[in-house]
């Protein structure tokens, strides 16, 4: 099949998902649609197993879709500017340490702890895994998806002080946690004795702060040429050039283009709708925006749930994958917990952020791309199918039930204000 029609095969899947979601199920629009498609995959293996193979050409479309370059190399950094651009700098500032702290400490934290609780546990089933495969698991599933769970925060009416964490947590973990990612990943190359710490500092440093800068002069450029023109369609194709030239030049320069498309996106949503955009540029910029935004979600979960058709799942995996659930979720509760007892010391926070954000953590698309790109082999298919199995679980039963965490632990009538 050409580009053209897996493409057109795709998007035709994502609306039909997206029509029987809103017309049957009543779901969030991710999770509904995943579900779907999750759903679909199960009824061809069903028939596949009564005689009609039509799985093999399924699974044969499904192959040559690149999920991990179709992510990270060109939803991502679309989906993260489409974030960024409408999350407010003064309600940034406002949450900065907290987010900060989550974003890096957060990170770094849940990252040892389910590496190596995953390095201990995994044996118990009769795997075996070296200490770096466990610790690149635990980085790949550090990062924490807004997607699915920021529609449901408004709905039933969430602090803005949760849902600025959420959100800006979410932007820029993605980044840190890909960094990291990055970083332990040329550790599994021993072919020259591997990196050395120095090195692999060296990188994160070049990656996390290259990224931030790149962002910055992208930005502060594409606010400046913003600025001189007053024409909506010029406007747009520019912001829409910021993502793909900008993306493409991050990956060349081999900096992060996550964070930098926050950092740009952080700058153009901001200084650049206020001072340098008509009132009419920036309805059809945010209508644009919302657009691609909604497209590429449905799209990519569509994905994760066709996804199922190609991940090669063993029971004994299924099973591991299952037990490390809890594993997750107790070091994403540690993690947010060890800078919230800090932070506390000098600024209070509300009162159940801990459980909110530990819940509303969303694992996403982001971490199943990572685990496809580890090398081949059988710790690569173990930590395929754990990953997935946490990713399905956590979209589906943490997304489904996180506006009911919410309703419960946040009391109805207005509650702590931003600064909180």
């Amino acid at each position: 099949m050409t580009v053209f029609q897996i493409l057109s095969l795709l998007i035709t899947l994502a609306a039909g998902c997206a029509y029987l979601n809103y017309r049957l199920l009543r779901l969030p629009g991710t999770i509904g649609v995943m579900l779907i498609a999750l759903a679909l995959s199960l009824v061809l293996i069903a028939i596949d197993r009564l005689g009609i193979h039509l799985v093999d050409r399924a699974e044969y479309i499904v192959s040559r879709i690149d999920l991990e370059a179709t992510l990270l190399e060109g939803m991502l950094g679309a989906l993260l500017f489409a974030g960024a651009l409408h999350v407010n700098l003064e309600d940034l500032e406002r949450q900065k340490w907290p987010i900060t702290s989550f974003a890096t400490v957060g990170v770094l934290l849940s990252t040892a702890m389910v590496g190596l609780a995953t390095y201990y546990l995994l044996p118990l089933f009769g795997i075996g895994l070296p200490l770096i495969y466990c610790l690149l698991f635990g980085a790949l599933i550090a990062p924490t998806d807004p997607i699915a769970v920021l529609g449901i925060l408004k709905q039933v009416g969430a602090p803005k002080n949760i849902e600025t964490k959420i959100t800006g947590e979410s932007l820029f973990n993605d980044g840190i946690g890909v960094v990291v990612f990055l970083a332990m990943l040329s550790f599994v190359d021993t072919s020259h004795g591997g990196p050395s710490a120095g090195h692999i500092g060296l990188l994160f440093i070049k990656e996390a702060v290259g990224g931030i800068v790149l962002g910055l002069v992208i930005g502060l450029f594409t606010y400046y040429l913003l600025k001189k023109v007053d024409n909506y369609q010029v406007e747009v194709l520019v912001t829409l050039a910021v993502v793909t030239g900008g993306y493409a030049l991050a990956l060349w320069l081999h900096t992060s283009g996550p964070l930098a498309m926050v950092v740009a996106g952080l700058l153009i949503g901001n200084h650049g709708r206020a001072l340098a955009m008509s009132d009419l540029t920036r309805e059809r910029l945010d209508g644009f925006w919302e657009l691609i935004d909604e497209v590429l979600n449905a799209v990519l979960f569509v994905l994760l749930g066709l996804e199922l058709l190609v991940v090669e799942m063993r029971g004994v995996d299924v099973l591991a994958g299952l037990i490390l659930i809890p594993v997750v979720l107790s070091a994403r509760f540690i993690s947010i917990g060890i800078p919230v007892t800090i932070i506390r010391r000098w600024r209070p926070l509300s009162p159940h952020v801990v459980k909110l954000l530990t819940w509303a953590g969303l694992r996403g698309g982001i971490s199943v791309a990572l685990a496809l790109s580890l090398p081949a082999g059988p710790e690569r298919n173990v930590l395929l199918t754990v990953t997935y199995v946490i990713v399905v679980f956590s979209i589906v039963v943490q997304g489904l039930t996180t506006g009911r965490v919410v309703r419960r632990l946040v009391a109805p009538a207005p509650v702590a204000s931003a600064s909180s």
